[in-house]
C-alpha cells in the first residue's frame, strides 16, 4: 500500500522483457506483434511556408504491444499522476514548449527541468522503433510546384520503411493497425484515401500492404499518440538546425530503424528510419549536393 502522497516510481522494474517473442502464438494469427502511432510536425501547406520552420515531419513510433501494454502505458500513466493528480491530461509538445494550459506550472525553471528530465527518461527507457520521413516544403516547392501533398509523400516513404521493419520480423505477412490522429472530416477522408491507394499497391516494390488505418480523436488519450507528437519537431529541428544542440534528438537516434539491428544503433538509419524528401545528390567530390528531379509519383523515389 502506497503511503498518501507517494511518488510513484516510472518502472516496477529495470528487467527488460522480451519485446520480439510472445509466450504462445495463437493458432490462427491474425494480427501483427506491433502497433504503429502517427503524428506530424509542420503544416502540408506548400502555398505559404513558415521560413522559421519549412518543413513537414511524420513520426511513425512503431511499438511491440507486450512492451506497450506493460511498460509504456503504465510509465505514461504514472508520470501524469506524480504531476497531475490524474491520468487525463494528454501531452501534447507545444503545449509544454509554451507552458501553456495544464502546463502553465512549467513556467517554474527548476520543475519545468525535472519535468523534463521524468519524461526523458520515459521516452529513453521506452522500447519502440522510430520511423520519420521530413520534407522539405521550399525544395519541394520548386520542384514539383504547390499541387504536392507533403503528409502524402511523407506518408507513402514511411509506409516503405515500415514494410520493411516488418518484413525484418517476419511479421509483413499480418495485418498491422496505424493509428493517426483526427484532423477533420475532409483532411481524414484524403490521408484514408491516400493511405489505401499506397496499400493496394501504388507503392515501389508495387506490394498489397497488410496496414490498416484508424483514425483516434485527442481526447482518446492515448500514450503511443502523445510519444509520437513528441518526438517529431525534435526530428524537424535537426535537419533545419543541424548544428544547434537538440538532446531530444540525440536521444531518439537510438530508436530510429537502421541498418544492422540493435548493435548498430544510432548508426546506419539516414535513408533507413528517416528519409529526406526531396532527397538530394552528390555532383562529385568538393561539389553541392542538389535536389534529385521527381520522376512520377513521389512515392517511387
Amino acid at each position: 500500500m502506497s503511503r498518501p502522497g507517494t511518488q510513484y516510481s516510472l518502472f516496477e522494474s529495470v528487467e527488460p522483457i522480451p519485446v520480439e517473442q510472445s509466450p504462445q502464438e495463437p493458432a490462427a494469427k491474425r494480427f501483427s506483434d506491433y502497433i504503429v502511432y502517427v503524428d506530424e510536425s509542420g503544416d502540408h501547406s506548400l502555398a505559404s511556408i513558415d521560413q522559421d520552420y519549412p518543413v513537414f515531419v511524420l513520426a511513425l513510433c512503431v511499438f511491440h504491444k507486450r512492451h506497450y501494454a506493460e511498460k509504456i502505458v503504465p510509465a505514461i500513466q504514472k508520470l501524469k499522476f506524480n504531476y497531475f493528480g490524474h491520468d487525463s491530461v494528454v501531452l501534447h509538445e507545444h503545449e509544454i514548449r509554451k507552458q501553456k494550459g495544464d502546463f502553465a506550472f512549467l513556467s517554474h525553471r527548476p520543475t519545468r527541468d525535472a519535468f523534463i528530465d521524468h519524461l526523458s527518461s520515459v521516452m529513453d527507457a521506452s522500447n519502440f522503433i522510430l520511423i520519420a520521413g521530413v520534407v522539405d516544403k521550399a525544395r519541394l516547392g520548386r520542384g514539383e510546384g504547390t499541387s504536392s501533398n507533403p503528409y502524402h509523400i511523407a506518408l507513402g516513404v514511411c509506409l516503405e520503411a515500415l514494410r520493411e521493419f516488418l518484413a525484418e520480423k517476419q511479421q509483413d505477412q499480418l495485418k498491422t493497425h496505424v493509428l493517426v490522429e483526427c484532423r477533420g472530416k475532409k483532411e481524414d477522408a484524403e490521408l484514408e484515401l491516400e493511405f489505401r491507394r499506397i496499400c493496394d499497391g501504388d507503392n515501389p516494390g508495387g506490394r498489397s500492404l497488410p496496414f490498416d488505418i484508424v483514425f483516434a480523436d485527442k481526447k482518446t488519450n492515448l500514450a503511443g499518440l502523445q510519444l509520437a507528437d513528441l518526438v517529431a519537431r525534435p526530428v524537424g529541428i535537426s535537419y533545419i538546425r543541424p548544428q544547434q544542440e537538440n538532446k531530444a534528438f540525440e536521444m531518439l537516434k537510438k530508436k530510429f530503424f537502421c541498418d544492422g539491428g540493435r548493435s548498430n544503433a544510432g548508426c546506419g538509419y539516414e535513408d533507413v528510419g528517416l528519409m529526406i524528401y526531396p532527397p538530394r545528390k552528390a555532383k562529385g567530390p568538393g561539389e553541392p549536393t542538389e535536389t534529385i528531379a521527381p520522376t512520377g509519383n513521389p512515392q517511387s523515389t
